[in-house]
Formats: C-alpha cells, structure tokens, sequence
C-alpha cells in the first residue's frame, strides 16, 4: 500500500513510511492519503503492557508530509511462508488468538478515524468486484483455468446477495475497534516472538471481520477447514460464529478469484476445493 524503506544511519536504523494518493503495487488504483494516520492513531491507541512486545514502536509522526517513522524490528519475517509450507504452529496460532483478544478488549477510541475512503475502496475488492462478471481481472494470466473456475460464483445471485448484506455491514459504524486486515502479511516473526503491523485497515466495526479474515488465510494454507473451531474456543468476547464463517467465506473468494492475489503455491483442483468450502461458508 505505502512507501517503506528502511533508513540504516550511524547510530540505530528505523523503517520510514509514507502514504501516497495511491497503491504503491498498484498506482493505477487511488487510495487516502490520511491512511497512515489511521496507522498512527491505532498504534497510538491500543499500546499497553499487554501489547508493547507485539507491535513496533513508533519514533515519529509528521502528519503533513504523511510519514511515520518506526522501530527496526530487525530481521523479521512475515508469516506468508505458512502458504508454502501449509500449516501454522500452534504456539505461533495461539499468540495470534491472544493478540487479537487484547486489541478487541480495549475500548473504543473517542474520534478515532472513520477511515471510511480505505473502508470503500477494500468493500470494493472484497465485496464488489471479485463477484462482477465483467470486472476486467484475467484470472488465467495469474493461473489457466481460474477464469473458468470463477465463472459460477459470479452468477450464483443467492451468494452475492449475502456478500452484499455483509458488504453494507463493513460499511457501517461498530462497536470494537479492529485491525482490519489481520492475515499472513501483518504477521511478523522474529525468534519466538510476533509482531502485527499495518493496520492501516483499521476502524470501528464487528470483530468477526478480523476472525473471518484470520480464518480465511488459515483454511487457504492449510487446506482445512477446521480453523473456526479452534480459534472461537480461544477467542473471548461475544461473537457470531455464523457471521465469522461468512466473512471467512467471503475473503477466501476475493483472494482466489479477485486483484489482491496471495503468494499460494495451488494447483486448479485445490483452488476449486478452496471455493467449494468458501461457498458452503458464505451460505451456512
């Protein structure tokens, strides 16, 4: 999404990070600027004793020139390698569990940003275009055969219309404060400790957002679909597990069939299981 180097000087290194009126991947596609306030304002908002170890620190913030300056966290690796390997330790899945309790047990910020233009436009690639029959994405230049594989999903009117009820849900105001995109890539690991990042998603709305998308990721690299369980066992506050099931459903579909594409090593047949099991969610 952003611009991030990290800046080596005599003393210390720090990772810089500024937004622009873009998609750094994409730069066709438009994004808001004041997304890394957002960042900044959750990092500022939700640091504790509890959390201090699992997030970066951060040095500065100059507002105007849309830059954040952050703590180095070394030689860190982000946790897209369990698409490879297919599995995610257990330990590694609890202390994501326990993350995500403590960032959904801290009140709700007064005034925290509404982050509405980064809601609209991730509404637009998860609830909107991977489900449009015409929606310009050639899926067979990312795998052949995916075209094929995406066409019934886009005309089955009785799933899109749940996509589209739990679409207007994400839009709409709620009462826990969330990551926002909770998955692989704002998963970091360094020795036996892990941090999240990127929370630029962030605003105030129904915590099965972030279980779905956890779980979503979880069942596309491991092939199982036996994440919600587990994970709803470990999880404390009040939930609907139907809704969490359906918004897994939901995010598996958007990264098979949709632009936001993941690094997943799978052949057409698994991918056509993983939309199988993405379908049966969304429509439980």
């Amino acid at each position: 999404m952003n611009v991030v180097l990290r800046v080596k000087t005599s003393e210390r290194s720090f990772i810089l990070k500024q937004s622009r009126p873009y998609v750094e991947k994409y730069q066709q596609i438009e994004a808001p600027l004041d997304r890394i306030d957002v960042e900044h304002q959750f990092y500022k908002n939700i640091t504790n004793h509890e959390l201090k170890a699992h997030i970066p620190i951060v040095h500065n913030y100059n507002a105007s020139e849309h830059i954040m300056l952050l703590q180095d966290l070394g030689q860190c690796q982000d946790m897209t390698y369990i698409y490879e390997r297919r599995k995610i330790e257990p330990k590694n899945l609890l202390e994501l569990i326990k993350i995500l309790n403590t960032i959904h047990g801290k009140g709700v910020p007064k005034l925290f940003p509404k982050n509405m233009g980064l809601r609209q436009l991730n509404h637009q690639h998860i609830f909107v275009l991977p489900f449009m029959e015409e929606n310009g994405f050639q899926l067979d230049n990312i795998q052949n055969g995916l075209q094929e594989l995406s066409s019934p999903y886009k005309t089955d009117i009785t799933l899109k219309m749940v996509v589209e009820e739990i679409g207007e849900k994400y839009l709409q105001e709620g009462k826990v404060l969330l990551h926002g995109d909770y998955y692989p890539g704002s998963w970091m690991t360094e020795s036996n400790n892990i941090y999240v990042i990127d929370p630029e998603f962030s605003f105030v709305g129904f915590a099965e957002f972030d279980l779905g998308v956890m779980i979503a990721h979880l069942t596309m690299a491991s092939l199982k679909d036996d994440f919600t369980g587990t994970i709803l066992k470990q999880y404390q506050h009040k939930i609907d597990a139907k809704l969490v099931q359906q918004v897994a459903g939901i995010e598996m579909m958007r990264r098979l069939i949709g632009l936001a594409q993941l690094p997943l090593p799978r052949t057409i047949k698994e991918k056509g299981y993983l939309l199988q099991v993405a379908k049966k969610m969304i429509l439980s």
